[in-house]
């Protein structure tokens, strides 16, 4: 290391989209507090403290600068341009998280964050650094595994109609469906577990069945190579 260099620090980012039935997907971003980019938006995240994971890391900064927990973390890709911080060399490794939206309206900004806010995924702002890159790939990624892997139903509520689920995977793909070819997919599936419940009907329409997500019976036919293409 030469005298005028600076050592490598290591940083941690966490795209968090939201999901409710009545806003759709939404992401979760901060306003920056203090340079770079003040008063910018930005995707939450900062540096990983000595003696701490990655994951540790990644639920202290949502915690501090949204007040917000997950339960859904998953790693997306590591970014580290030299100048994609102008203050110095950052490696950032980023997370996308899945969370119900609607439980986390009332949202807490706090140390270097002076303002937390979802925004619709169709609607977002200019952000900060190469923020803007991250979410693409996040998008991208839950677009992707979305089809192939049943992580939507980390977004809906425990019980729901079929039209709900119908809604979910429009809003998370962004483009409509084949509906017909979409229910019969996932009854072929058998992962989900009917109720004796039905959702009051609009109109003159008939009630829906109300259903849940049978996780026990998605993780045994995985083992046995369950073929989840959507």
């Amino acid at each position: 290391m030469t005298a005028k260099s600076s050592p490598i620090r290591l940083a941690v980012d966490a795209v968090v989209f939201g999901y409710s039935k009545q806003d759709g997907v939404s992401v979760l971003l901060i306003q920056r507090k203090y340079a770079p980019f003040k008063n910018a938006w930005a995707i939450p995240g900062g540096f990983v403290l000595p003696g701490e994971s990655l994951e540790q890391a990644v639920h202290r900064e949502l915690k501090e600068e949204t007040g917000i927990t997950v339960s859904y973390l998953e790693q997306l890709y590591t970014f580290g341009e030299p100048d994609r911080d102008p203050r110095q060399h950052v490696v950032s490794v980023a997370y996308f998280c899945l969370v119900k939206s609607s439980q986390y309206q009332e949202l807490k900004a706090s140390t270097d964050a002076a303002n937390a806010q979802w925004f619709p995924i169709d609607e977002l702002p200019e952000l900060a650094f190469d923020h803007a890159q991250i979410l693409t790939t996040a998008i991208d990624r839950v677009r992707l595994k979305v089809r192939y892997e049943p992580i939507g139903f980390e977004l809906l509520d425990r019980k729901f109609s079929f039209a709900d689920l119908e809604h979910l995977y429009i809003s998370l793909l962004g483009r409509d469906i084949d509906r017909r070819n979409f229910s019969r997919k996932m009854l072929a599936l058998d992962i989900l577990q009917e109720t004796d419940e039905f959702a009051k009907a609009e109109g003159k329409g008939r009630p829906s069945r109300i259903y849940k997500f049978n996780k026990a019976s998605y993780l045994k036919q995985r083992k046995q190579g369950i073929n989840f293409e959507i």
